[in-house]
């Protein structure tokens, strides 16, 4: 107990320490500070309800700092106080960059516009003009919304439907943010510091002047004997408790940083239930992560580690190790995840793009990927059964199709392979990993593709060959079908012998389940018979070399789903001489067919 007493003096004494150090600065020579990344304070500038000399501050400058050390300014308005986060300060420059903290920069920068009581204004290029519109949308989190004038509603995001225009602006020099997260800069001519900051000297009003002319002063002249007095008393209370005064310092550390975290997890999680990935800095990975403590695993595209947002959210941070290349897979991801939202697609939660440095955030899943389970079914420990091994393929599927025809642009992944199909704890599956995918029109039926892409073994022959046809969502059809014929064999459908060199083995493979050499199955049961029969033939149907030849994932999934009665057709043998004849797929699947490709 009289620990925590002694704690708690120590504490108090910081606190006066520090409102001392606030109370001292401006003409003293010492900046101040809310919080330590917090701008530094100082003429024009000061803390408000702090104690100043006659000169060291200047009305309508004051600042507050808020019970999370962000740095505050109110600006009088007609329509009341505007009150704004400061994020830095040029003193030189004479202009302060600003955000709304209830993240509405567009709202203020309407009142802003309008109002002429405040001492700042909004910087102005005079070599450049803008034109914007105001917008009200009652459906946004931020109801004032600015588009450029050019533009049109639908190039900007927003419906509108649930949006009605309220000002236009033309040829004015003043730069809107025209996306929420751009900042206000607001800008001041009185008083004038510029010669003090370049000579790297301390600026106040001049004593006997006029309302606004200032004098420089050097950063550390001698304070006043007031000064000493409030410094040193609290000061002589500190050095007796030095030891005490570490540990307390640290448990303030620990409790600050813990404050700044809840708030960023609180701003997350509102974003999460907003459907909007958040954007995380390369120190909140490394918090998140407890500095990539824990790995998961590493693929070709980098390494991924298990993180923790709060007690009941855990994600997987995937740092991609291209930094120094142009970015495109980065960008493919998070464009193609960031407003995908599906059963059977993994939830891109947030994406950190700081520097060098890039990092995807997902849900963590404890059973991890597919391939896990990829497995003979004699192996109890890992062998999921026929019936959940049907489940999961519909699943996967079901998510094929949501990317092909149900977003509004089709989304082909490339990458379709068992590692790249997560499973929750419910086994859900989840198709993961966009580095690769593409961006195209629904109506688009072949695409540019510029260089093979894919895993070993799933690549569809025309993307290796033009020879085959055009590259279209026909190639996730391929590798979704070697994904079917591995889960009924029971194995991998690559090799790995040696660092250097690996061997596909599909060739061999199919042609060994043609002639039911190499199925080794068991099989308990005429239902699972039937789950077996319609796995393997659903994927003999999607591997087709040619692919109008193979179906599309609607086309699919009716085959899958398919009643017990309902007859599958066996397809050709991919490998035989007759690869080159165009397969028919039976009439009754026809009508649910994608637009067809044209070779």
């Amino acid at each position: 107990m009289a620990t925590c007493s002694n704690m708690m003096m120590v504490i108090i004494l910081t606190v006066i320490c520090s409102r001392v150090i606030w109370q001292v600065n401006g003409c003293s020579g010492r900046d101040s500070r809310c919080g330590r990344d917090g701008p530094p304070i100082r003429f024009p500038f000061r803390l408000k309800d702090s104690k100043t000399e006659h000169g060291c501050s200047y009305t309508g400058f004051d600042l507050t700092c808020s019970d999370t050390h962000k740095t505050l300014i109110e600006l009088p308005l007609h329509s009341g106080p505007l009150i704004l986060q400061v994020i830095r300060i040029d003193y030189a420059g004479h202009y302060l960059t600003a955000s709304d903290p209830e993240n509405c920069n567009p709202g203020q920068f309407l009142k802003l516009f309008q109002s002429q009581t405040s001492p700042f204004q909004l910087d102005e290029n005079p070599n450049y003009t803008y034109n914007f519109t105001f917008l009200h949308c009652s459906s946004l989190s931020c109801p004032v919304h600015v588009v450029k004038s050019s533009n049109t509603l639908l190039d900007s995001g927003v419906d509108p439907i649930l949006c009605t225009k309220t000002l236009d602006i033309t040829s004015s020099p003043v730069y809107p943010p025209i996306y929420q997260q751009d900042n206000l800069y607001l800008a001041w001519s009185q008083p004038n510091c510029f010669k003090c900051e370049i000579q790297g000297k301390m600026c106040k009003l001049k004593i006997n002047g006029t309302e606004d002319e200032t004098e420089c002063f050097d950063r550390h002249h001698k304070p006043t004997k007031k000064i000493i007095l409030y410094v040193t008393v609290p000061f002589v209370g500190l050095i007796l408790m030095t030891l005490i005064l570490t540990t307390c310092l640290r448990v303030y550390n620990y409790f600050k940083m813990k404050g700044e975290d809840e708030t960023r997890i609180e701003k997350f999680l509102e974003e999460y239930r907003a459907l909007n990935p958040a954007r995380f800095s390369y120190a909140d990975i490394k918090r998140v992560t407890n500095n990539f403590r824990e790995k998961l695993g590493e693929g070709a595209h980098g390494a991924v580690f298990k993180g923790k947002l709060s007690n009941e959210i855990f994600v997987a941070v995937k740092m991609l190790n291209n930094t120094e290349g142009d970015g495109k897979e980065f960008i493919n991801e998070v464009k193609a995840m960031g407003k995908v939202h599906h059963i059977n697609v993994v939830r891109l939660l947030g994406f950190c793009a700081d520097g060098c440095y890039r990092a995807l955030v997902y849900n963590f899943f404890s059973n991890g990927s597919l391939q896990n389970f990829i497995t003979r079914p004699d192996d109890k420990d890992r062998f999921l059964g026929w019936e959940k091994l049907h489940q999961i393929a519909i699943g996967i599927a079901k998510g094929i199709e949501y990317l092909h025809m149900s977003c509004d642009q089709q989304i082909l992944h490339f990458d379709i392979n068992p590692h790249n199909v997560l499973l929750d704890d419910k086994l859900l599956p989840k198709i993961t990993d966009f580095g690769l995918a593409k961006l195209c029109s629904k109506d688009q039926s072949a695409v540019s593709v510029t260089a093979a892409r894919g895993t070993l073994g799933y690549i569809a022959p025309e993307v290796f060959s033009r020879n085959f046809g055009n590259v279209s969502y026909k190639a996730d059809i391929y590798s979704y079908g070697m994904l079917l014929l591995e889960m009924v064999g029971g194995r991998k459908n690559i090799s790995q012998l040696s660092e250097e060199n690996s061997q596909v083995l599909y060739p061999e493979w199919i042609h060994n389940l043609f002639e039911g050499k190499d199925m080794q199955v068991k099989i308990e049961g005429v239902e699972n018979d039937i789950i077996l029969k319609k796995l393997a033939i659903v994927g003999l149907w999607c591997i087709q070399w040619h692919a109008i030849n193979r179906p599309s994932i609607k086309v699919v999934l009716r085959m899958l789903e398919a009643l017990e009665d309902e007859d599958l057709v066996v397809p050709p043998n991919p490998i035989s001489s007759n690869t080159f004849e165009v397969a028919k797929i039976p009439t009754k699947y026809l009508t649910l067919e994608l637009e067809s490709i044209h070779e």
